[in-house]
């Protein structure tokens, strides 16, 4: 079968994943009862649009700019972990067909393949997403990001502790990944516990507060965007404590089950910021007119993660680059049919 949407790679990545049950379920799955998860999906389907009639849409033109680097399209590829569960070229295959797609990549912690040799792939733009287990730990990732030409930090802020995700445990998905594939989890983040002077093992991750942002500051001049954002109050904080940016994000309904879904928290913190820092979104995305509808409910642009992982799982690079050219297809199809031109014209109004 030749996929010619999203959900078809889905079903199709489930098939080739068939042998490796808890690597699906590691991708698939959220946080306890997975409420979060299904409502970042239906949540867009009772978003309602309101197109206009008799528009000149004989061209529509999606190229955008990302905290000022230049993408051909709204659609970023975000952090997600351990691509080599899919395919064995991993994150480099990711990062190859983002830049055929003239796309930006995000880049996780826990790739599969170091941060360094992700960088190597041509001119693709790149994020580095970042998890602070300690200011060492930190400090090094930042330096190393520094170092490869990562144009900006993602500092994801929902995990203090790790969600309930009941697949995981069932999976026992600890002792499966170090038999799998040793290297999972490990490309950048080790080691990710310091030692006290008594020998002890000692953590920051729970005990991080908005304190963090100016010790991250003081170390790098590359912009920092938060990721997992959900309220307009943390969104005002944001801004205080100097983020370039905020990505709206429920981690996929991997992290507190029952919030508020990515989408619907994301009007409130547009409206928040006023324009004062750049705001993505993640989450759901599954159709061009949930590109759409995030686009006029304010967001620059979306970040893409498990549909990513099941194109590489399908099909590697190719397969990567189809989901992000029939993302890209029916965007520009879903602007044609509202009367948007251009990305400027897709305003507030065009959804109810």
């Amino acid at each position: 079968m030749q996929p010619i949407n999203l959900f078809d790679y889905e079903a199709l990545a489930g098939q080739r994943m068939a042998h490796i049950p808890w690597a699906w379920d590691y991708y698939q799955g959220g946080s306890e009862d997975e409420v979060s998860l299904r409502a970042n999906r239906t949540a867009f389907e009772h978003l309602r649009l309101r197109p206009r009639m008799l528009v000149n849409v004989s061209t529509c033109d999606l190229r955008t700019s990302v905290l000022g680097t230049t993408v051909s399209m709204p659609i970023l590829v975000a952090p997600t972990a351990g691509h080599g569960l899919a395919h064995p070229d991993a994150e480099c295959a990711t990062a190859r067909a983002a830049q055929q797609a003239e796309t930006l990549m995000a880049v996780s912690t826990q790739s599969t393949r170091s941060l360094e040799e992700i960088a190597q792939i041509g001119q693709c733009p790149r994020w580095f997403q970042l998890y602070i287990d300690s200011y060492r730990q930190a400090e090094h990732l930042v330096r190393r990001a520094e170092a490869a030409g990562y144009g900006a930090l993602v500092l994801t802020v929902d995990t203090p502790r790790r969600g309930n995700r009941e697949r995981d445990i069932r999976n026992n998905i600890g002792r499966y990944l170090e038999a799998y594939s040793p290297s999972v989890g490990s490309g950048n983040a080790s080691p990710l516990m310091e030692r006290s002077s008594n020998g002890e093992e000692t953590s920051i991750i729970d005990s991080l507060t908005w304190e963090i942002l100016p010790w991250l500051r003081s170390i790098t001049t590359l912009p920092i965007l938060l990721k997992g954002i959900l309220t307009a109050e943390d969104a005002l904080l944001a801004l205080e404590y100097g983020a370039a940016g905020i990505i709206v994000s429920n981690h996929g309904g991997r992290q507190l089950d029952g919030v508020v879904a990515s989408i619907e928290a994301l009007p409130e913190v547009v409206e928040a910021v006023a324009g004062r820092c750049e705001v993505y979104v993640d989450g759901g995305v599954r159709r061009g007119t949930d590109v759409l509808k995030a686009l006029a409910l304010g967001a620059r642009a979306v970040l893409l993660g498990r549909p990513i992982l099941w194109g590489l799982a399908v099909n590697g690079e190719t397969g990567v680059h189809d989901v992000l050219q029939l993302l890209r297809a029916e965007l520009e199809l879903a602007m044609t049919l509202a009367g948007c031109p251009t990305l400027r014209s897709i305003t507030r109004s065009l959804v109810r």
